[in-house]
């Protein structure tokens, strides 16, 4: 007997014993118990989620003896038919190969006629997507209006390149991706129904090397079956997909957290000697920084039953979160690089030297609020520093007044202190100990100070404190304020187009014109009273009127000026002599539209 790969032996035959998509079998198995069909379905997903899978079990669905089900009973000639792919009333196309439209037209004309055996025509049409542009045109108005007994299922990888109109007149279902829990699950179901033993570790790695598609998994247990002469063992998937042995990858964080360079390098010529791709290295290192950070920050996210659990115990305290996070995303890079790197055992090495490198734990040490500038140990060992305020200490004898000293440790003030009226310096007095003898001063040192010692009544740090601003008043030059604080939105428009009646204090008076007394509403003048306040940093108060003179505005005086300079630069653009050489030489003419005042807004 001819042996049928897996893919085929295995593929589903009703919803009961579809693998995922539990969203999609859950509207269609409702949909035919309830007896509202659709014409046109239009199912989408990558490769080997089950598109063509679940078209076939709605066409058993629909043409089962026992009748319209989501529960076909494949007993009954329609049934065993479909699973066989010999029943008369189902077609499958395959877009990419009949792409044109006379390929489409013969289905059309087929479409017509009722069905032979079954319930429905029902017609699949697979990568849906590779048809013509005029395919697709020929196709609209069947698929739109179809007779009762056709049903049309359409499947594609690429709904982008659908046309619109094609996806407006379908039920369209989105085929999600599997995840590798759910493959393993199915490979285990498939394998103890085939007595074939297998490993668990195995089969987490053909997992996740499906990359969601089920196909691609049976596929891949198919080859696996074969490697292991009838054993599915860890050992040999991991040989056969050239897949990181966990141990090797361990090690590899254990150098890190050592950060020693030699035998991380060591390591890494391991991994090339066994034949260990750089991609797949750097994958799967990625994927267990993954595991260590979901330990890290939800420990219940892995099951204990995980095969490595204990080593991932073992190493999720050697890094902190900041560290496993920045190895994640040079693991990503450094994948993403391999393809401009001289080697792979290059692009592999220089990823591992970039973790050992850019380690968080030599730049975490302290926080940018931490960085302070600390003063030169003391240069005598008389002199010891104290802790103050001012701003730079100077040397003075008890006796004399203040004179011009070199600090003690060549370190900025962290803030100016304001300078008294500066007194005559006398000469400098020598400095019981210089650090700067034999060398320029330091930039900061370019000038003698000229700071008076602080008042002994004076309580400590009040040499940096900074005089009190005093508040801004207004002076009654309306417009003038306004170009001060530049008011947008409904501020800006009330102020812009009020005139100042009068004014006490903080308590202004507006008169709004007739023309725009929409601008005179309780909403504009609690914005702009708020806006006021926090120019004066005091309470402001507004009182708008509607009446004032349209010419009186900031607004209108803008108007004027911006004509003004408009004027201006019309006139001087018409005195300029190679201006008057170009209208008589070319018979040209200046558009006024185009001439701008400089300042004006483009």
């Amino acid at each position: 007997m001819t042996y049928q790969v897996l893919a085929r032996k295995w593929r589903p035959k009703s919803f009961a014993t579809l693998v995922g998509q539990e969203h999609v079998v859950k509207a269609l198995s409702n949909a035919l118990e309830n007896q509202r069909l659709h014409h046109a379905y239009l199912l989408t997903g990558t490769r080997g989620v089950g598109k063509t899978t679940i078209a076939r079990i709605l066409a058993k669905s629909l043409n089962c003896e026992t009748g319209i089900t989501a529960t076909p009973c494949g007993q009954c000639d329609a049934c065993r038919q479909i699973d066989a792919g010999r029943f008369v009333d189902l077609l499958e196309i395959d877009a990419a190969s009949n792409t044109g439209i006379d390929n489409i037209r013969e289905v059309l004309d087929n479409a017509q006629y009722s069905p032979t055996q079954g319930r429905f025509k029902v017609y699949i049409i697979d990568e849906v997507h590779m048809l013509s542009k005029s395919a697709f045109n020929a196709m609209l108005k069947t698929l739109e209006e179809p007779p009762g007994h056709v049903k049309f299922i359409l499947a594609t990888t690429d709904p982008q390149k659908v046309p619109v109109t094609v996806l407006s007149r379908c039920l369209q279902f989105s085929l999600r991706q599997m995840l590798p829990a759910q493959v393993a699950g199915h490979l285990q179901h498939v394998l103890e129904a085939e007595a074939l033993p297998f490993e668990a570790g195995a089969l987490t790695l053909l997992g996740h090397a499906a990359a969601g598609s089920m196909r691609d998994a049976l596929s891949l247990l198919d080859q696996a079956i074969a490697y292991g002469s009838g054993r599915v063992e860890e050992a040999g998937v991991r040989a056969m997909l050239g897949a990181v042995d966990q141990s090797y990858l361990f090690d590899l964080l254990e150098q890190l957290a050592r950060r020693d360079g030699a035998a991380l390098m060591a390591a890494a010529e391991q991994l090339s000697l066994r034949g260990i791709g750089a991609d797949a290295a750097l994958q799967e290192l990625a994927s267990l920084l993954h595991q260590l950070a979901l330990l890290q920050g939800v420990p219940t996210a892995i099951s204990p039953d995980h095969p490595q659990y204990a080593d991932l115990q073992a190493m999720a305290p050697r890094f902190n979160a900041e560290q496993l996070q920045l190895l994640y995303q040079i693991a990503l890079h450094g994948r993403r690089d391999l393809a401009l790197a001289p080697d792979e055992f290059a692009g592999l090495s220089m990823t591992l030297l970039r973790m050992l490198a850019f380690s968080p734990s030599r730049h975490l040490a302290s926080t940018p609020g931490d960085v302070t500038v600390k003063p030169v140990a003391a240069h005598s060992p008389t002199s010891t520093p104290k802790p103050s305020d001012t701003p730079a200490p100077v040397v003075a004898s008890p006796a004399n007044p203040p004179a011009p000293a070199t600090p003690l440790a060549p370190a900025p003030s962290l803030a100016p202190a304001p300078a008294p009226a500066p007194a005559p310096a006398p000469a400098p007095a020598p400095a019981p100990v210089s650090v700067a003898e034999d060398g320029p001063p330091p930039p900061w040192e370019s000038e003698p100070a000229t700071e008076a010692a602080p008042r002994p009544d004076e309580h400590e740090g009040a040499a940096i404190q900074q005089p009190e601003a005093t508040a801004p008043h207004f002076e009654g030059d309306w417009a003038g304020l306004l170009k001060q604080i530049r008011l947008g939105g409904q501020a800006g428009m009330l102020a812009q187009h009020a005139e100042l009646s009068s004014y006490d204090g903080l308590h202004f008076e507006l008169a709004v014109p007739d023309a725009f007394r929409v601008v005179a509403g309780p909403e504009y003048r609690e914005r702009l009273e708020h806006a006021l306040s926090q120019h004066f940093g005091a309470p402001a108060r507004v009182k708008v009127s509607v009446g004032g003179a349209a010419d009186a505005t900031p607004a209108a005086q803008q108007q004027r000026e911006r004509a003004a300079r408009l004027a201006d630069a019309s006139a001087a653009l018409n005195a300029d002599p190679f201006v008057q050489a170009l209208i008589s030489e070319f018979d040209a003419t200046i558009q006024p539209d185009s001439i701008q005042a400089l300042g004006d807004p483009a």
